[in-house]
């Protein structure tokens, strides 16, 4: 397997950049964001109105035309987010910081509730714009779209996608 990590798709004064929980073992095997073909992240981006077109996880680097970058909140990939610990993201959290500062995007919008629970030490937050900032940055809580998330219907997962980018 490659080593732990997943390029990022980052660039200055983006409009808004998608924060994963952490990068899943299948898309570090491919070398790509979002590239179980179970997770619905490119079509509910599409969906949205964040692409015209669908993207690809191999064209994941097209999103920065749109505005749009990808992070996660924690590096090491695993087979679910739910390997994760609140620790994990506490000690991760400098590093977001560091990096969300760096590219200044306007919006931050992070893909569950886990990371930024964990990070803004609340236990109970709700979906949609945050009353706070992260890093000057506006911060969003969106669904994870990941198919192990079957809470969120494709229709819900847009309609919330779709809440932010109507903000864009």
């Amino acid at each position: 397997m490659p080593k732990a990590g997943l390029s990022e798709i980052l660039s200055p004064g983006l409009s808004v950049v998608f924060c994963g929980l952490n990068p899943a073992l299948s898309a570090v095997r491919d070398g790509h964001n979002f590239s179980n073909p179970s997770n619905r992240f490119w079509r509910v981006l599409h969906l949205a109105g964040f692409t015209p077109r669908l993207l690809r996880a191999d064209e994941e680097r097209e999103l920065l035309q749109y505005g749009c970058g990808l992070t996660s909140a924690v590096s090491r990939p695993t087979k679910s987010a739910s390997e994760l610990k609140r620790q994990d993201y506490l000690s991760a959290a400098p590093v977001l910081e560091t990096k969300i500062r760096k590219f200044a995007p306007a919006n931050l919008a992070f893909l569950g509730k886990a990371a930024y629970a964990a990070i803004s030490l609340r236990a109970d937050v709700g979906w949609g714009r945050q009353p706070e900032e992260f890093a000057g940055a506006v911060i969003w809580l969106l669904p994870n779209p990941s198919g192990l998330n079957r809470a969120f219907t494709l229709t819900t997962l847009t309609e919330h996608y779709l809440e932010l980018r109507l903000t864009l």
